[in-house]
Parts: C-alpha cells; sequence; structure tokens
C-alpha cells in the first residue's frame, strides 16, 4: 500500500521552494489558495500549460538523482490528454483518488484503458504522474512502475501515435547514459505491448 500523500498545504510549500511557482508564472499565493480546501490525500496538480513535462521531470528525484526525458522523445510537451482524461480549466486543480494500478501489470494500453473507464477512473496524464511522484517520490519503485495513458499524441488526420508515455526507472543503458542510472525516467511504450512492471495509473476525480 503506498503512503497517504503530504497534506495540500504541503504540497504547496514544496512547490514553492523549487521554484516552481517561478517556473509555471503562478505566484505562491495563489498556489497556497488552491491548497486551501484541505481535501485529505489529494494531489494539487498545475495545468501542463504552465508547467509542462519538458520542465517538471527535472523536478523528479531518487535519492540524489534527477529525473529526465529520454532523447527520442523531443516532443514530449505535445502529448496531450485524451477525451478521458479532460482537464479542468483552471491553472491549478485537485485529483484525488490516485492509484498506480499495480494489478494491470502486464497488461497493454490497449487494454487498460477501457477497463479504467469501466471502473468510473480516469487514466493519469503524463504531466500529473510526474507531479504526483514530485510530491511522493516513493510510489516508484523497482518493479512496480507505471504508465500514464491519460497523455497521447495525435497525428494529422486526427490518429493517435502508437507511443504511450510511462514513468520509470531507468537502467543506465543505452542512450540513457551510465550517470542515469536509478535515476526516474519519462519515456513511452507501444500502445499495444505488454509490460510485467508496469500498471497504469488512474485517479476517481479531478475537480
Amino acid at each position: 500500500m503506498l503512503a497517504t500523500l503530504p497534506s495540500l498545504h504541503d504540497q504547496a510549500e514544496r512547490l514553492i521552494s523549487l521554484g516552481v511557482a517561478d517556473l509555471a508564472q503562478i505566484s505562491a499565493q495563489e498556489l497556497r489558495e488552491a491548497a486551501a480546501p484541505g481535501t485529505p490525500d489529494a494531489l494539487l496538480v498545475i495545468h501542463p500549460e504552465r508547467l509542462p513535462v519538458s520542465r517538471s521531470a527535472a523536478l523528479l528525484r531518487r535519492g540524489d538523482k534527477p529525473g529526465f526525458v529520454v532523447v527520442d522523445m523531443p516532443d514530449v510537451d505535445a502529448f496531450t490528454p485524451i477525451p478521458e482524461a479532460a482537464l479542468p480549466e483552471a491553472s491549478t486543480y485537485l485529483l484525488t483518488g490516485i492509484d498506480r494500478g499495480d494489478e494491470m501489470a502486464n497488461w497493454s494500453p490497449d487494454e487498460a484503458l477501457p477497463a479504467i473507464v469501466n471502473a468510473d477512473r480516469t487514466p493519469l496524464t503524463l504531466a500529473e504522474g510526474v507531479q504526483w511522484l514530485i510530491q511522493q517520490p516513493d510510489a516508484l519503485a523497482r518493479n512496480q512502475c507505471f504508465m500514464t495513458i491519460g497523455s497521447r499524441l495525435r497525428k494529422p488526420g486526427n490518429k493517435l501515435d502508437s507511443r504511450t508515455p510511462a514513468i520509470w526507472i531507468s537502467n543506465g543503458t543505452g542512450r540513457d547514459g551510465a550517470e542515469n542510472r536509478d535515476a526516474p525516467k519519462v519515456g513511452w511504450c507501444w500502445a499495444g505491448n505488454r509490460h510485467t512492471w508496469l500498471g497504469f495509473a488512474s485517479a476517481a476525480e479531478r475537480r
């Protein structure tokens, strides 16, 4: 079982201390006001239009290793929410009932999305997954990582790119570089492929 998220007050203060308010061009006061409801076990999320993954990924930490985006995903910010993961029209919002989806490990994204929707849940976007791990780094563990299939890249003709984003832990091999061994890694997998070490993160509600 994952630990309860830090309080919204503590989350806001962490974002401020990391300089996220400046990155997202949101005042510290606005972040504190967004945390004011004090909803338990909720995640304070900054809209990806304010805080794109290309910037937030570097704020991830696992031990002393910062997060990174794989080199063959230069278009990471073009992965936008699918209809099943529509975002509120606000600079900040709350995400409740987050689950890593371990029980769906070794499912493909094509199989997981209908199951998540049928359970009346919503798949996490990549930006939400990154911001979750900024607040709760221990949610990412060896052999218990997750995909964020709420984000997809659309190609001409409104077709979906076959890549689906995920966050896992680098082994420091290949183009990752040995210096990134054990670092949080933002990457992708094919929509039809299965991986025993990747669940499918989802949430109960955005508000």
